[in-house]
């Protein structure tokens, strides 16, 4: 008897740090399975389960062996048994569950706090990864995304490991899932701050657009400081504004510039170049379009720039290549100041200011019927042009000085000036490209200096400007036939004739062509179906 009741009492004095261990409740039965003593998880006797059957302990007698099994009390929870002796010592972790319970709770309280801190969604997931809760980062919960299996999730619960990588909702954002328990964790993500990044990041690079200045229009010969003035001088208007100029002259400099130096600069600057894309795309990037409009449409409709630049500046570049029927259409929003998208029957009212520009001489394309005469009005409310470089010799040097300034910094060179022999050739130049033809030949003897050197020579410059009338920029011959002919037409004889002879001595390299002529590769396959040359292009 002495020996039972010294192993009783052995086994009681290991209650305590059996419950603690375990984080539940511990007791000592009899083979019946009755309770004999049982201490919660801090240590304190249960007197009022004193006496209470336990089945398992019950069946742990009979077996003769340990047995585990579901607890009664709490969900989720289990119990423990095992015969020693005479007695059967028993084991639960309830109060441990319970807290995770009550943990659980406090966290799927708290998703919604935490989904609005972190800009974006919280989740709770079980061991599985499936997802219990979700709410977005208004708060809001998400049924229709409970149940849904993440397989991040799963990995962390397995590895008991915080787990960051990229979010699946949206490209860019990044989703933390971290184990909170065997049994649960916690999930969140950033969506909704990445999507107001992102498009913060397209404002900042749509504002960078506008980057120029009238600072940043070098040069000091009379034609161009009479443009800069004429084009400060009416930047704060609201009437349309019409910029002439030859292909790589800068006039979509000017346009920045008067948007940046007019009261509409914190508004936005949209341009869009009416020779780059085909009619249909033109008209939807103009007028906007509604969901269903046409085959390919998206989701929602789209905008077009003339709602994108509300209250600020549109920028028609190459105006003159719009087609007649579209040209109908843009009259009436510039008369009515309002837009109506493709597949859509309500007029929105739009605030813009309108600055077109072309390279052609509009009034030549009007006798030709390629121009409506009243959108030309309408536009050329005020006309400024943009000289060519060959009539501002005297800026040559403060370009090039200004380009090459500009490459020490982009190629990691150091060139200090300019050698005498190199500015004659530049000024000797016609530069049928202009500016933009000038830029592309210092950025290309940028290319051939070596690091030691600090004199730009002529053997830096393309060899098409070092052997003079030769190569693609020979002379060519046009014949012009006496009153048969008025200055428009000989003007395109004579360009048709230049594209013509650069594509036989480029071996019709539309990029080198392009690049010697000073043009866009668009520029040029437009002039060449022009001029009818795509024969000779093949």
């Amino acid at each position: 008897m002495e020996k039972n009741n010294m192993e009783l009492e052995q086994l009681v004095s290991m209650l305590p740090f059996l419950a603690r261990l375990t984080g539940g409740f511990a007791s000592v039965t009899d083979f019946s399975g009755r309770r004999i003593c049982m201490v919660d998880a801090n240590g304190q006797e249960v007197g009022e389960l004193a006496g209470q059957v336990c089945e398992l302990a019950r069946e742990a007698a009979q077996a003769g062996r340990p047995l585990a099994g579901l607890s009664r009390i709490v969900d989720r929870a289990g119990d423990w048994a095992f015969p020693i002796g005479n007695y059967i010592l028993t084991c639960s972790n309830d109060e441990r569950v319970k807290k995770e319970h009550k943990l659980r709770a406090s966290l799927e309280r708290a998703l919604p706090m935490i989904a609005r801190v972190a800009g974006g969604e919280a989740v709770l997931f079980n061991e599985k990864g499936e997802r219990l809760f979700v709410y977005n980062a208004e708060g809001t919960e998400r049924i229709q995304y409970k149940g849904k299996t993440s397989q991040q999730a799963r990995q962390a619960i397995e590895a008991f490991e915080p787990e960051v990588g990229k979010s699946f909702s949206i490209s860019g954002a990044m989703a933390v899932r971290i184990p909170i328990t065997e049994n649960f964790g916690l999930g969140f993500n950033n969506e909704k701050s990445t999507r107001q990044q992102q498009k913060l990041y397209e404002e900042v690079k749509r504002l960078q657009q506008t980057r120029f200045t009238f600072d940043d229009i070098i040069g000091e010969t009379e034609a161009i400081v009479k443009a800069k003035h004429m084009a400060k001088f009416v930047a704060d208007g609201f009437s349309s504004i019409l910029l002439y100029g030859e292909t790589g002259t800068g006039k979509e400099m000017f346009a920045q510039s008067i948007h940046n130096a007019s009261e509409r600069c914190c508004r936005p600057f949209v341009a869009l170049n009416c020779g780059a894309l085909p009619a249909s795309l033109i008209e939807s990037n103009l007028f906007g379009y509604e969901e269903g409009a046409f085959t390919g449409a998206k989701k929602g409709g789209s905008t077009g720039v003339f709602e994108q630049a509300n209250g600020g500046t549109i920028f028609l570049d190459e105006i003159s290549e719009m087609e007649i029927s579209l040209q109908t259409k843009l009259l009436r929003v510039l008369q009515e100041r309002e837009v109506v998208r493709i597949g859509g029957g309500k007029p929105i009212k739009v605030d813009v200011r309108v600055i077109a520009s072309t390279n052609k001489e509009i009034n030549y394309l009007i006798s030709e019927g390629k121009f409506r005469e009243d959108l030309f009005y309408r536009l050329n409310v005020i006309q400024i042009k943009v000289p060519p470089l060959r009539e501002r010799v005297e800026d040559i040097a403060l370009l090039a000085s200004h380009f090459v300034q500009q490459y020490n910094k982009t190629f990691g060179k150091f060139i200090e000036d300019i050698a005498i022999e190199t500015m004659k050739i530049l000024q000797s130049h016609h530069w049928p490209g202009n500016i933009r033809e000038l830029q592309n030949c210092i950025e290309y003897a940028m290319n051939m200096v070596k690091h030691e050197e600090k004199i730009l020579s002529p053997k830096h410059l393309p060899a098409y400007l070092r052997s003079g009338a030769g190569g693609a920029k020979e002379s060519v011959v046009v014949e012009i036939q006496t009153g048969g002919n008025n200055l428009n037409e000989a003007l395109r004889e004579t360009e048709r004739a230049v594209i013509k002879r650069t594509l036989e001595v480029e071996k019709y390299k539309k990029v080198k062509v392009a690049q010697v002529l000073g043009i866009s590769t668009t520029t040029l396959w437009r002039k060449i179906a022009e001029y009818g040359l795509e024969k000779e292009a093949e």
